[in-house]
């Protein structure tokens, strides 16, 4: 549970991003109880002032998802980013499936966590809006962050990028047909 001075810090930073152009913030707060801080949530989403609000991983400890998605939804956020609790967004489908149900249009419920082009299509038919994955590879590069033997760096692999984006054109196209 944040007390009002890390309220406070948390508040000026997101209205600070949205002033500075942001469409959007991700948040995330729980209470020492491993529920939704609700109080802490509507402060974030006024201090949004309109920009989109997504609820981060967080919400994959939380042990009662109906009564997250609950208070997600009468705080005004607008997507949750879950793997359904589990290490994979994959693995966590069953969860991400109840999640989509329990919120029924009323919150976005996008599946993100080791998110890898073959599993759009299953993550897709669970009903999930929209996935999240980071399309990185490794770099070996002796000059890396830190040097030394087996340094390198991580960087953004198009062909991932763009396997996972034809991955999502399929999946939607057997939605459609």
């Amino acid at each position: 549970m944040l007390d009002r001075e890390e309220l406070d810090v948390c508040e000026r930073d997101i209205a600070t991003a949205v002033d500075a152009g942001a469409d959007g913030v991700v948040v995330g707060a729980l209470t020492s109880e491993g529920r939704v801080d609700e109080r802490a949530l509507e402060s974030f989403v006024l201090a949004a002032d309109g920009a989109e609000v997504t609820f981060h991983r967080a919400v994959d400890v939380v042990e009662d998802v109906d009564a997250a998605v609950d208070a997600l939804v009468r705080a005004g956020v607008t997507r949750v980013l879950t793997s359904g609790g589990a290490a994979r967004a994959i693995d966590g489908v069953d969860r991400l499936a109840a999640m989509v149900e329990r919120a029924a249009g009323r919150l976005q419920v996008m599946a993100g966590g080791g998110v890898r082009p073959q599993d759009v299509a299953a993550l897709r038919a669970a009903g999930v809006d929209a996935v999240h994955l980071s399309a990185k590879r490794d770099v070996p590069d002796p000059g890396g962050p830190g040097g030394g033997a087996g340094a390198g760096y991580e960087t953004t692999d198009p062909e991932i990028a763009l396997a996972a984006a034809r991955a999502l054109t399929d999946a939607a196209a057997s939605v459609v047909g």
